[in-house]
């Protein structure tokens, strides 16, 4: 009986020093010390594995698996069916950073929705968790650059200001005890291409003044301001040093000026650059070493970093080094909430039934009308009259959806593309539609598919499974007929009954040239893509984007070709496959013309496309190389066609995306009106229709300054920002930055300030009435820009406050702003700070940063 009591007693002991909390596990404690336990009690390895992207399980202590990657550029990314809002140089258009704010608010509620709804399931996944790389608030300060689109333009103040909207609104209250998300600014610092030479690049030419008042601003703000929990270094060189491994940016700029406290990620690959591509390390202990000690914590890919526990045995780096970049991505993971219980952290309650839901997509529309950015309207042709009796709509972007999702994009439920959106305005039998020409490509090809069969039947034999590797019984087999023009976007399948992820495809016939010749297989996919021509591979490609591809192929009459296309969906990426072939005849437009005779308007929907512009794309295509412009004019099939048109005497109405500046000289004169429409989204399309017949009164300005030709511009790889931007721009450029035309007309009064001599530490206090002097509602955007007097070296003028103002017809505004002490503070080269100083500046208000556009008030500062 004693020796059972004894055993029971051991037990019940036992299990009650068991289920005593550990400090980490005490979520009454500070996310800090609860990290500061836990690394404590973790090996060198473990720690290691925690410090990559996807970082691994450590069961014994209950840390589970975790990946720091995911993307929500506009919505969150590479999850199947979520809302998906403008590319954000189209929100920058908006001047709204209030609304940025409740599209990223909305944006963390469908991440943790799924989020939430993953961990029901176990799953976990690179993509699927809580820390989102987002916001970009790099420099747009040239348009070659492909990735531009995904930042807010070329101002240090314009994105200051949205990217605070962007973190407030992903990472949720400040004062909350856990974070909803954790945001990242990137890509620290001075990165914006070239993408084809970013992983050797070394930039050296940036002067202490353009880094301080240009490149860093941003950083700055989101860093002190927005209280941002990441971020990431990019892949360039910073005079000399790669920039994860650069202790000025990281040691000295970011985490002692700026006091930054939380993590450093590196850009994907950026660790293994450092021999592999700079050669400023020799191996991969090195770089490693290098890269903690500078202050990185965390890798993408490559894994370098699998190389501290040497780098620490050969007293390269400590392990107490190590510590403190544990302690600080663990101590945000405890901030998320994601080591405690369900119960405890609010963000766990947020349903499924957020993702896409009305309210989002109201929102989606709502901001996608904002950023369209009227830049001509002659004679008023616009808004167009719903009772037009014939309406053209014609151009390579008019039925294009995924064009409207720009890159870094999630996957829409829906989307109105613009042909849609104008079918929606009018009756039955007013529309004619022709996508009338190429992107880029001046030839049209002659479809050779209908000459192909295979088993005694007409096209391609199309076999489907549920898997990535061709393997068991097929899905489904059926025959196609056209040309492969498939998509899972909008949760599309392929084929009945075929998944939208994790599936694989096979596309066979055979082709009996009746001449011989050349014949052009053109492919585009988002995925893996594989072309045999008799048995031999002669194309193969794997990547997250579309990409347009051009294989030419000399055939013999009489002989046959056996063509088998093979494709895999990757990752969570949205599959998309694009395939066709024949021969290229050269592109007329006579039957355009003719098509189009009693149109008595014509909407040309054209510019570039996601496909053309992004982040180091394999695209080798006139006037583009590597995802970066080499051009920037619209391509010359597309000039042509609206020159056609013009000379045909068609009223022509140009609706360029893009999501980058286009120099568009000869459209100004070849067409009455010009709308800027960006890459706006799921609801891009409804957007465009409401403005173009008026049931939105268009309220965007420009983000980026749209210069007149490429001799404008300084050599695209010189950082030096004399000669870009509003800031620096020799001679006028087409269309000015902030530069927005509506349909009504305002008038900006004379302002007044409190005092005209202030002293270095005092506000100022600003007003000036705004009337709207047509016959429309509408909203302008106040713009007020100031400029330090005998300051030969500095900008001409540099944005420091906006805000958009709705004025009624016929009604004045009196607004209202305080200026605060910072909106005086310029770079001082007596020793080489940013600081108010005393003496002279302009203070100059109004609708664009073309001086015409503007009034000015002169301020001393004692």
């Amino acid at each position: 009986m004693k020796k059972k009591l004894f055993i029971c007693l051991a037990l019940f002991y036992g299990s009650l020093a068991s289920a005593q909390q550990l400090p980490y596990q005490n979520p009454n404690l500070s996310s800090e010390n609860r990290a500061k336990d836990l690394v404590s009690r973790l090996t060198l390895k473990e720690k290691v594995g925690l410090m990559k992207d996807i970082s691994e399980a450590v069961p014994r202590l209950g840390i589970k698996k975790f990946n720091w990657w995911s993307e929500a550029l506009h919505g969150y990314a590479n999850q199947g069916p979520v809302t998906v809002f403008p590319e954000p140089i189209g929100m920058a258009a908006s001047f709204d950073d209030q609304m940025v704010f409740h599209v990223f608010d909305a944006v963390s509620d469908e991440a943790r929705a799924k989020n939430n709804d993953y961990k029901k399931h176990g799953e976990s996944q690179r993509f699927h968790d809580l820390s989102v790389w987002t916001p970009n608030v790099n420099i747009f300060r040239d348009p070659r650059w492909g990735r531009g689109q995904e930042t807010y333009g070329e101002d240090p103040y314009l994105t200051s200001r949205m990217g605070v909207s962007v973190v407030t609104g992903l990472q949720g209250p400040v004062g909350s005890k856990y974070r909803k998300l954790l945001a990242c600014a990137k890509h620290y610092a001075v990165h914006s291409g070239p993408e084809w030479s970013r992983h050797q690049m070394n930039v050296t030419d940036v002067t202490a003044r353009d880094l301080w008042e240009t490149y860093l601003p941003a950083f700055k703000t989101l860093v002190q301001e927005a209280d941002v929990r990441e971020v990431m270094c990019a892949y360039q060189r910073l005079d000399d040093e790669p920039c994860c491994g650069n202790s000025r940016l990281l040691g000295q700029i970011l985490r002692q000026d700026w006091g930054f406290k939380y993590l450093v990620v590196s850009d994907c690959g950026a660790i293994t650059d450092f021999y592999n591509s700079h050669h400023s390390s020799s191996d991969a202990v090195h770089a490693s070493a290098k890269a903690v000690l500078s202050g990185t914590d965390v890798e993408c890919v490559g894994y370098a970093f699998d190389k501290i526990p040497e780098a620490v045995s050969r007293g390269l780096i400590k392990e107490k080094d190590i510590n403190t970049s544990v302690v600080r991505l663990m101590t945000q993971r405890f901030e998320l909430g994601e080591m405690d219980k369900d119960e405890l952290v609010p963000w766990t309650k947020i349903p499924l039934s957020v993702v896409n839901s009305e309210p989002h997509q109201k929102l989606a529309l709502d901001i996608a009308r904002e950023t369209m950015t009227l830049l001509q309207n002659k004679n008023n042709i616009l808004p167009l009259s719903k009772s037009v009796p014939k309406i053209a709509v014609i151009g390579p972007n008019a039925n294009d959806s995924q064009m409207l999702s720009g890159n870094y994009n999630g996957t829409p439920l829906r989307t109105i593309n613009i042909l849609d959106g104008i079918r929606s305005k009018i009756g039955p039998g007013q529309l004619i539609y022709d996508a009338a020409c190429d992107l880029t490509d001046d030839k049209i090809t002659q479809s050779l598919l209908g000459d192909c069969d295979i088993d005694g039947k007409k096209g391609f034999r199309a076999t489907y499974w549920n898997n990535r590797n061709f393997e068991s019984a097929p899905v489904i087999v059926e025959q196609l007929t056209s040309a492969v023009a498939l998509t899972t976007l909008g949760a599309h399948q392929f084929a009945q009954g075929v998944n939208t992820e994790n599936f694989s495809a096979k596309y066979e016939t055979v082709f009996k040239a009746t001449t011989s010749g050349e014949l052009v297989f053109k492919l585009e996919a988002t995925g893996s893509a594989e072309l045999f021509i008799n048995n031999k591979q002669v194309f193969r490609t794997g990547s997250w984007r579309s990409l347009p591809t051009r294989f030419p192929l000399q055939v013999e009459a009489g002989k046959e070709y056996v063509i088998e296309l093979r494709y895999k969906q990757l990752n969570n990426w949205t599959a998309n496959l694009g395939f066709n072939f024949g021969k290229e005849i050269p592109l007329t437009y006579d039957g355009l013309i003719q098509k189009v005779k009693d149109a008595d308007v014509v909407v040309f929907v054209g510019g570039i496309s996601p496909k053309l512009e992004g982040e180091e794309m394999p695209v080798q295509l006139p006037g583009f190389k590597g995802g970066d412009r080499t051009d920037i004019e619209l391509p010359a099939v597309q000039r042509n066609c609206m020159e056609a048109l013009k000379k045909a005497g068609k009223k022509v109405i140009f609706v360029n995306c893009s999501g980058s500046a286009i120099a568009m000289v000869p459209e100004t004169q070849n067409c009455d009106a010009i709308l800027q429409a960006w890459y706006a989204g799921e609801s891009g399309g409804q957007a465009v229709a409401d403005v173009l017949f008026g049931d939105y009164n268009p309220s965007g300005h420009l983000p980026v300054t749209f210069y007149r030709n490429l001799q404008q511009l300084p050599d695209y790889s010189d950082y030096a920002m004399k000669g870009r931007t509003y800031r620096y721009i020799n001679g006028d450029p087409l269309f000015p930055f902030g530069f927005g035309l509506t349909y009504t007309s305002f008038n900006i009064g004379e302002a007044k300030v409190t005092q005209s001599t202030i002293a270095k530490n005092e506000p100022l206090q600003f007003q000036v009435p705004v009337t709207n002097t047509g016959k429309k509602d509408g909203t302008e955007v106040l713009q007020i820009y100031v400029r330090k007097l005998n300051d030969p070296d500095g900008a001409s003028k540099t944005l420091r406050a906006f805000k958009r103002i709705p004025v009624a017809s016929g009604k004045t505004d009196m607004v209202k702003m305080d200026l605060s002490p910072k909106t005086f503070e310029f770079f001082d080269p007596a020793d080489a700070v940013m600081r108010v100083t005393s003496g002279d500046y302009e203070i100059l208000y109004g609708e664009s940063s073309d001086r015409k556009n503007l009034q000015a008030i002169r301020i001393t500062i004692k």
